[in-house]
């Protein structure tokens, strides 16, 4: 185990390749965002027609992607970060963390109500997420090339597949769909809560999972909000919020779909 351990922290420490981080609009952030959503409008285009063994191979490569990348990131921030220490604020729960763990799940259910409502958060909430990481880009933008690949590629995987759910009609498009992803962003940011609540004493506070308190929100606007106002304030504006958002996605999606006269899928 001390080989395993040293070896880790070798391999950490070596690829630590320090960086300027890139400024917000600057050369490095509009490339990558530019060539990165014409990357991903063209393959979801590319898989639209893919059947339903070759859809759950592709999530499932998503969900691992993300999986291996995160244990990367996990460990990074163990061994050189915190030098041995464990970095709770990172712990994975956010709601960009999700399609991590839903890629997984969804290729191994079966068709039904369970699967549609992963789908439909996928194509709602966590598009708006990795849509907005790119808008408001400090959250991604970090001091070390791997960290900042990491979060500029996770989030684009967010947009590829919220995009190729939405082009391949597996997500829904009825008001009924949209509803059943709000419960699961609400059910979630509860969940979310009990953990930051359960982990604030050993985090030093530094916890806050979908940014819903108790601790005050580092997003921009929530959190000047937050420290006016209270957490309980920011949050009870935050979750309509995101809400809305997802919900302009959402219309934006039905009505592409609509002029493309693409048929619904039962």
């Amino acid at each position: 185990m001390t080989d395993i351990y040293s070896a880790l922290s070798d391999f950490m420490n070596a690829t630590a390749w320090p960086m300027t981080p890139p400024p917000a609009y600057g050369a490095f952030h509009l490339t990558f965002t530019f060539v990165g959503f014409a990357a991903c409008l063209l393959i979801a285009y590319l898989l639209r027609n893919i059947g339903e063994k070759g859809n759950r191979i592709f999530l499932f490569s998503c969900g691992i992607f993300l999986l291996l990348t995160e244990i990367y990131k996990q460990l990074f921030y163990y061994f050189y970060i915190g030098n041995g220490s464990y970095q709770w604020w990172i712990f994975p729960f956010q709601m960009c963390s999700v399609p991590m763990y839903l890629c997984i799940i969804a290729p191994l259910l079966k068709k039904g109500l369970v699967q549609k409502t992963m789908y439909n958060f996928m194509m709602l909430f966590n598009l708006l997420g990795g849509f907005m990481a790119f808008i408001e880009p400090s959250g991604i933008i970090h001091e070390y090339w791997t960290l900042t690949l990491h979060a500029f590629i996770w989030h684009m995987m967010l947009v590829l597949i919220g995009v190729y759910l939405a082009a391949s009609n597996r997500g829904g498009r009825t008001i009924k769909d949209y509803k059943g992803a709000a419960i699961a962003f609400i059910i979630l940011c509860a969940i979310a809560l009990m953990i930051n609540i359960s982990l604030r004493e050993v985090s030093g506070g530094s916890v806050n999972m979908f940014f819903v308190g108790p601790s005050n929100s580092s997003l921009i606007v929530f959190k000047q909000i937050s420290e006016m106002f209270g957490w309980y304030v920011s949050t009870l504006l935050y979750i309509p919020v995101v809400c809305l958002g997802a919900y302009l996605i959402f219309l934006a999606i039905r009505l592409a779909l609509k002029k493309s006269k693409v048929p619904a899928k039962i």
